[in-house]
């Protein structure tokens, strides 16, 4: 099967970037090529830095580490989770599975821009825009009638079973983080949860970010400067290419995950809220993640 898709609700034809990439092309098309001020600049990187790392190993509810680390950076990240490693592991490489399968196994959960479930290669719909150099694959996982078991990939085999025990484990997380949250702005320890929904109607999606490699990658990203929308990302990284980098004051830090670590950005949302005390907050780059 092709890999150019012409469905009627995208505006132009939908290209896999990882098609463009098996190419072996030397140059990358003008579609994904970034206006100067916009490409990567290893110049403004700072390689000293790094994000907080808070272990939630014993009794974390009162940590003045994460207040700070939310004040600071909006990003930290966390170890001694409860998440296993084995599965964090396995979820990563049944995704690598998935994108490495032949085209045609893939393009039958291509995706649409009326809810961006399944396969994709670009978002929004203007005409002409100019790209990032990623495919990525995106999930509704809460609330449960948004679930669409359709798109859940049948191959490989055992991934929609890895999708949901990692996702149940996630998401177990991102309560544990949002009562941290709660009790560290002095509010009651459900604040946060109920202001999302509560247990039962909170909103949870999956998002899985690929990207091939990219022979002028000075010339454009995997994923454009941005802020989370939603409450809180919990991002799974790849421990062996780093790519995630957040803004601090005028510079760029690329983050050094620490093993079996998840990184926590703290969304919109959330920092939007009357009850957070006004922070400097950084900007996401890059990897595969679950929103709330």
């Amino acid at each position: 099967m092709s890999s150019t898709v012409v469905p009627s609700d995208w505006p132009e034809p939908i290209i896999r970037v990882q098609s463009l990439s098996a190419m072996g092309m030397d140059t990358i098309p003008d579609r994904y090529v970034k206006v100067p001020a916009a490409r990567p600049s290893l110049g403004s990187v700072s390689s000293d830095l790094n994000i907080p790392i808070i272990d939630l190993l014993g009794d974390v509810m009162r940590n003045e580490y994460v207040s700070e680390a939310c004040r600071e950076w909006g990003f930290f990240q966390v170890v001694n989770h409860g998440v296993s490693p084995e599965l964090m592991i396995r979820a990563q490489q049944l995704w690598r599975d998935f994108f490495n399968q032949p085209m045609d196994l893939k393009q039958a959960y291509a995706n649409s821009p009326n809810t961006y479930e399944g396969y994709g290669s670009r978002l929004g719909v203007e005409k002409g825009a100019i790209l990032d150099w990623s495919d990525y694959y995106f999930l509704h996982y809460l609330p449960c009638n948004l679930r669409d078991f359709t798109k859940w990939p049948a191959l490989p085999n055992s991934l929609r079973e890895v999708i949901a025990e990692y996702s149940e484990q996630v998401v177990r997380l991102g309560g544990v983080l949002l009562k941290i949250l709660s009790i560290n702005l002095g509010l009651k320890e459900d604040f946060l949860q109920n202001a999302f929904g509560g247990l039962n109607n909170v909103g949870a999606c999956l998002r899985v970010n690929f990207y091939p490699k990219c022979p002028q990658p000075d010339l454009t990203l995997g994923l454009s400067p941005h802020s989370d929308p939603g409450g809180m990302t919990i991002l799974l990284p790849d421990q062996h290419v780093p790519g995630l980098q957040v803004r601090r004051d005028d510079g760029w830090i690329t983050v050094k995950p620490a093993p079996h670590a998840f990184i926590v950005n703290i969304g919109d949302q959330i920092q939007s809220g009357p009850w957070w005390p006004t922070f400097q907050a950084g900007l996401e780059n890059t990897n595969s993640s679950h929103l709330f």
